[in-house]
């Protein structure tokens, strides 16, 4: 069998497209459809269904592609071990929560691109039902979750993490002084938070509204590193993720909450699409994504 019919066909079953696949293969589109006929006649199986101008796989080229992903990284394997090792080269898109972002692009990542020169990364921050539509879709090959834990048959976890989170205030706070705090009192306070839909912002909403409450913030950005600077300056209060405020907790300069009956899990996992075939380049990102610990 010619490889070359396996790698068209796994670039058509993972872009969705004959059009794009010929794009990213440098090849004629009937060159592209050419190679798949000819692929399933040998092996005796209808590969894609082709309906309205749309591109789905069949039962048997699901099967098809496990098969090729396998043999891909089989191919791999051998020319490594017959020839002088190169270095892994290739683009890699990212997608994770942006209150990851600073975590991934610190010190450590300065290391990656001594080591690794010929990767290139792209960090497209998003929600976690945009990172599974990128997934799904072939527009990112990593993502980097921030949220409850995930299980699904189509995705791989390559790596996970539990993060803690706590409500925070500044040290001089009066609740700060306190051994328990009922969170219908926490709520009075004014509040500091991450976006609407983000993460554990989220996760936080929906626990609260299992008892009928609701939060309303004063201010709602991004940087949860500019939010801890707000809360150690007395400005209000905050649900933060611990990698987030360990060092300012160490420090004394804010101080965790204990809230009554009141626990949210935060996972941080490293997912890929099961059909996404693993490159070296890809290989070189998730390990530096898990080499990235968070701060407890």
């Amino acid at each position: 069998m010619d490889t070359r019919l396996l790698t068209t066909f796994v670039y058509v079953a993972e872009l969705a497209s004959f059009t794009r696949a010929a794009a990213a293969l440098g090849y004629a589109q009937s060159t592209v459809s050419f190679q798949i006929k000819q692929l399933e006649a040998e092996l005796g199986a209808k590969l894609f269904e082709r309906i309205n101008h749309t591109v789905a796989l069949t039962d048997s080229g699901r099967e098809v592609l496990q098969y090729a992903h396998r043999i891909n990284q089989l191919s791999e394997e051998m020319l490594r071990s017959v020839r002088q090792e190169k270095r892994p080269a290739g683009h890699i898109r990212l997608a994770a929560a942006d209150s990851l972002c600073p975590m991934l692009l610190g010190t450590p990542f300065l290391e990656f691109r001594r080591r690794y020169p010929d990767v290139s990364v792209k960090v497209i921050a998003a929600e976690t039902s945009e990172m599974y539509w990128m997934l799904d879709h072939n527009e990112a090959d990593l993502v980097l979750t921030l949220d409850s834990h995930i299980y699904k048959a189509e995705y791989v976890i390559a790596g996970e993490e539990k993060v803690r989170a706590h409500f925070v205030a500044a040290p001089d706070h009066p609740l700060a002084r306190r051994q328990e705090v009922d969170v219908r009192e926490l709520l009075q306070e004014p509040f500091m938070l991450t976006e609407r839909g983000m993460s554990y912002r989220r996760l936080l909403e929906e626990h609260l509204a299992e008892q009928s409450l609701e939060i309303r913030p004063v201010l709602e950005i991004g940087d949860v590193y500019r939010i801890c600077r707000l809360v150690e300056q007395g400005a209000g209060l905050s649900f933060l993720p611990d990698y987030a405020t360990a060092e300012a907790e160490r420090a004394g300069r804010l101080a965790y909450l204990s809230v009554k009956g009141f626990d949210v899990d935060v996972w941080k996992q490293l997912l890929y699409h099961r059909d996404k075939w693993v490159s070296p380049p890809m290989q070189a990102v998730m390990e530096y994504c898990r080499s990235c610990e968070m701060e407890s």
